[in-house]
């Protein structure tokens, strides 16, 4: 069984030490990292809080406090492919319509084919990291408010954060897993296996949450807090994104709430449609850079809600955008052009989705040679040849002026979870569905065009689903979208080698939820496997 040792060792976190550190302003501290120190031993000052907040967010960005090389939070998964967002990625992206991988890595071809079982082990990392997560935050919680210390001055605002972090893992959770184990700080670490919670129950508690963290004083307001840290702007779009998917998760509709929810989101921020430096205003947002477009700096726009930092010497992985940005590039490509030293390969746009893009798209960031083919013809387990399917160059390590990042090795590229032209497009989907206002919803979805540099399109389910696809992608949302759609395991909609065959097929339902991992089914009586696994 592997193991997270959080949630093995009961914290136990926490020695002073680690190359990796938080880049979140008042954060820019060494993450407490869960070693052999008792908890009681070390938070003992306002500053050991910080650090141990510092270490929730750094959970999302590296696979432990010791850099890139260094012993993974989760023992038994590789501390590459077992990072947070590239996790995510594989399971939310790469089993889609978006992208292919040749790479002969373990099961990796069995998350495109949609062939996985609960043995997969890319699967289990991203349920492990989940629960890390949630485990982390729960104990920084419970820690934060039993403790008698003096100065903790940002206690409640500490404490906001870290259930706000904990409700993005359990937004992921609910989405992938659907059925899953439900902690909250009120359960030490190690007392006791936990219990199973419904997906319509955690629903319920997600909506309470959230909403008790939006209404309270405790977070910072929309676009207030500092960069890479949560405030009520995110919260919000996990709010929204629990009602726009609320007919499969909880099973009753309720896009007139996400409806609602957007248009708050749209007062708060804006989309970035200046171009400042040398490529679209669209692509500044996937810069080394990109951190300047969010609402606290002065720049034309403040687009990213929240974004998981990347820094390429302090924030270093072997996931998240790094990932992104040299398994995009590869044989023939300039990888100096993108920034980096050199390139992995292996990932893969398919042909179904690069076709959804008309001529003059400025999200259309694809590398095309006569190396390699728009369609994917084969999948290749011994070759050095990427030559199946046109590449992404939509990540970039390059600043927007086109000036050259602080390393080539590692990215400075921060991934941006939530931005405003979702709220654009998840308000013209309620709208298309009849649950928000028609004229709103095809200017929203306007917007969001014309800043591609494309014309309009008439306001229609076929369209936003495909419009999501091209001002989305590779961001951790495609998945979740075509499942919503009815696209994802149907015959509706086929790409290359879906269901592993070349020209697609269709898959069982059950495929819509990713399995309990078995190792942590076995280790958990309270557990029940979802449905066909």
């Amino acid at each position: 069984m592997k193991k997270i040792k959080y949630i093995s060792w009961a914290i136990a976190a926490l020695m002073f030490a680690g190359t990796a550190v938080s880049c979140v302003g008042d954060l820019d501290v060494t993450p407490i990292d869960e070693n052999t120190v008792p908890p009681e031993e070390v938070l003992d000052t306002p500053a050991a809080f910080t650090q141990l907040l510092a270490k929730c967010y750094q959970g999302l960005a590296c696979s432990s406090s010791y850099g890139q090389d260094g012993d993974a939070d989760i023992e038994g998964i590789d501390g590459g492919f077992g990072q947070y967002m590239r996790a995510l990625f594989n399971l939310e992206e790469l089993s889609t319509d978006v992208t292919t991988c040749c790479w002969n890595d373990g099961n990796l071809y069995d998350i495109h084919h949609m062939t996985w079982n609960a043995a997969n082990e890319f699967v289990s990392s991203m349920y492990y990291r989940i629960f890390f997560q949630i485990g982390l935050c729960n104990e920084f919680i419970r820690r934060s408010n039993d403790t008698k210390i003096d100065g903790y001055t940002n206690k409640a605002a500490y404490i906001a954060e870290a259930r706000a972090l904990r409700l993005l893992s359990y937004y992921h959770a609910i989405d992938l897993f659907g059925n899953v184990p439900f902690t909250t700080e009120e359960m030490s670490v190690g007392s006791t296996a936990p219990k199973q919670i419904s997906r319509g129950d955690l629903f319920d508690w997600m909506v309470t949450e959230a909403e008790a963290l939006i209404n309270g004083n405790d977070l910072a307001a929309a676009g207030k807090n500092e960069y890479g840290r949560c405030d009520k702007g995110m919260v919000q779009m996990i709010l929204a994104k629990l009602y726009l998917n609320a007919e499969i998760w909880k099973g009753s509709a309720m896009y007139d709430k996400a409806a609602t929810l957007c248009e708050q989101i749209i007062s708060e921020y804006k989309l970035h449609t200046t171009s400042s430096g040398v490529y679209s205003a669209w692509q500044e947002l996937f810069c080394a850079d990109n951190h300047l477009w969010t609402a606290n700096t002065t720049y034309n726009g403040d687009e990213i809600i929240f974004a998981v930092e990347q820094d390429g010497i302090q924030i270093r992985s072997y996931g998240a955008t790094n990932f992104v940005v040299f398994a995009c590039t590869g044989g023939v490509m300039d990888a100096g052009s993108i920034g980096i030293s050199s390139g992995w390969g292996g990932l893969s746009l398919t042909g179904a989705f690069t076709s959804k893009f008309e001529d003059g798209d400025l999200r259309a960031t694809f590398f095309k040679s006569a190396d390699y083919e728009q369609y994917i013809d084969a999948i290749r387990r011994e070759s050095d040849s990427w030559s199946n399917g046109w590449k992404s160059m939509k990540f970039l390590n390059k600043n927007h002026d086109g000036s050259a990042a602080q390393d080539m090795t590692f990215v400075d590229t921060d991934w941006p979870v939530f931005r405003v032209a979702d709220a654009y497009l998840m308000y013209a989907e309620c709208a298309a569905r009849g649950a928000a206002d028609k004229t709103k919803g095809q200017n929203y979805l306007n917007a969001v065009r014309a800043r591609a540099g494309v014309g309009n399109l008439d306001l229609t389910l076929d369209n936003i689903i495909d419009e999501r696809g091209r001002e989305l992608y590779m961001e951790g949302h495609r998945r979740q979208d075509l499942v919503r759609f009815g696209m994802f395991t149907t015959d509706k909609y086929l790409w290359e080698f879906k269901g592993g065959v070349q020209a697609g097929k269709a898959v069982d339902s059950h495929f819509n939820l990713y399995p309990i991992t078995s190792g942590d089914l076995n280790a958990n009586g309270n557990l029940t496997q979802n449905p066909g696994y």
